[in-house]
């Protein structure tokens, strides 16, 4: 939620159509051989004492003032919930980018430590309904745009948390490490990435009915703000596509006004309109970062579908697996293969909108074709991870995760489940789905 620039350069010149699409086609893929690595951790933040009570906006603010006097490698931000994020500088290496976030995470949890806080992994708060701690144009645009397709958008800004993973594109040309390659392995793998990780099955306390809710929660939102493009043979021309046709969500003043929020504008229609004032190559920017897909383009690939993970380092399991999948030749052909059939389920609609997805966060790894192509994808994940020079330590960690949850056909959201139904009623994870559920399209209806 807290972008950067997406890449455009910042200029208050007014762009056309025609050169807003080139814009984004030159900057989305930027291809060469894989060599950098990335990772955004987000984390809820909890009272020590008792993490189901709310931390008052005064202890937050006291807190990430203090942690503003901190020496970070990464980048820390806040989200629009009081969330916190960190995102590491770009890594030659898998062992860099784990030793740098750890270190850094170590200092953050030191400082809030002090003041009886922690941070908590988890894709989305299971006590708490949303409550906003930034107030500003932006989040109030957002808030505001976001409300017209139901509560799911509120949840998604203040509750929800994730592991992102940034990759490099890939080569221009063919091959496994080939950008066009890379960019369907993203959106096929992603659904196994959904289910092997869900950590998000409860909302208000209760279950939902579905292992990751933080997805649900994107899914809710809409396909013109946080889908993807359908996949072709040339994803430069369909992202660009859907850039210009996603709907604007703001338009940005100088002064203290409020942001005006238009109601179904895209930025095509609004280089054609250009009204209430024509759009800079600077809204262009700013558009890309208002966009959710679950894969984002940006000159890297940005990988958003992973819930937060439990653990003080259970994060760096799904960094690990993504990094031998994408960046080890090998590695990156067996997951190709064994996630291409994977495609027949997706309905040929674009993720997460799609049947694929959409089992995969509802059912985890019960799902058994999920559950096989899991079974694969970690065996070809733990066979490269030394290649890649990953330490044996986090070797270890992602070979304990496979067997404790995916030879199981397990994922954390069913130790949380476990945990809500022996406290309730002594339900075992064996009796049915658990009560009320979610609707997809953002009602909230017992099952």
């Amino acid at each position: 939620m807290s972008d950067p620039s997406s890449g455009c350069a910042p200029s208050r010149t007014a762009v056309t159509e025609a050169e807003a699409e080139a814009l984004i086609r030159g900057i989305c893929f930027k291809t060469g051989p894989p060599r950098l690595l990335g990772v955004e951790v987000e984390w809820l933040v909890n009272e020590l004492r008792d993490p189901r009570l709310p931390v008052p906006h005064e202890r937050l603010e006291a807190a990430y003032a203090a942690l503003r006097g901190v020496t970070l490698r990464s980048a820390l931000t806040v989200e629009p919930g009081g969330q916190l994020e960190l995102s590491s500088p770009p890594a030659a290496t898998l062992t860099e980018c784990v030793g740098t976030v750890s270190a850094d995470l170590d200092a953050v949890r030191a400082v809030l430590r002090e003041d009886g806080l922690g941070l908590s992994g988890m894709g989305h708060d299971p006590w708490r309904n949303p409550r906003r701690f930034l107030h500003r144009p932006r989040y109030d645009a957002m808030e505001a745009a976001l409300d017209r397709t139901g509560a799911g958008g509120r949840f998604m800004m203040c509750a929800s948390a994730s592991v992102q993973v940034c990759v490099d594109a890939g080569h221009e040309e063919p091959g496994p490490l080939g950008h066009v390659r890379r960019w369907w392995l993203a959106h096929l793998l992603g659904a196994v990435l959904v289910a092997a990780f869900a950590n998000s099955p409860l909302s208000a306390g209760r279950p939902t009915g579905w292992r990751s809710t933080r997805q649900l929660r994107w899914a809710q939102i809409g396909a013109g703000r946080a889908g993807g493009p359908a996949l072709d043979a040339d994803p430069r021309a369909t992202w660009a596509r859907h850039v210009l046709d996603a709907p604007v969500m703001c338009v940005r003043r100088d002064d203290d006004r409020p942001w005006d929020v238009p109601d179904d504008l895209s930025f095509r229609h609004w280089t054609r309109r250009r009204t209430p004032r024509a759009p800079t190559h600077d809204d262009l920017d700013y558009h890309v970062t208002t966009l959710f897909p679950p894969v984002r383009p940006r000159g890297h690939l940005e990988l958003r579908m992973i819930d937060a993970q439990p653990g003080e380092d259970g994060w760096t399991v799904p960094l690990a697996v993504t990094a031998a999948l994408f960046d080890d030749p090998e590695a990156a052909e067996t997951a190709y293969r064994t996630v291409k059939p994977l495609a027949e389920r997706t309905a040929g609609l674009p993720a997460p909108h799609n049947p694929l997805w959409r089992d995969a966060a509802r059912d985890g790894l019960t799902d058994p074709e999920l559950r096989e192509a899991a079974a694969l994808c970690f065996a070809a994940a733990l066979a490269a991870l030394p290649r890649l020079g990953a330490a044996p330590a986090l070797v270890d960690r992602v070979a304990a995760f496979r067997d404790r949850y995916v030879a199981r056909g397990r994922c954390p959201a069913d130790d949380l489940l476990d945990t809500w139904r022996a406290a309730h009623d002594g339900r075992t994870a064996a009796s049915g789905p658990p009560s009320p559920s979610i609707h997809p399209h953002g009602k909230d209806t017992p099952s």
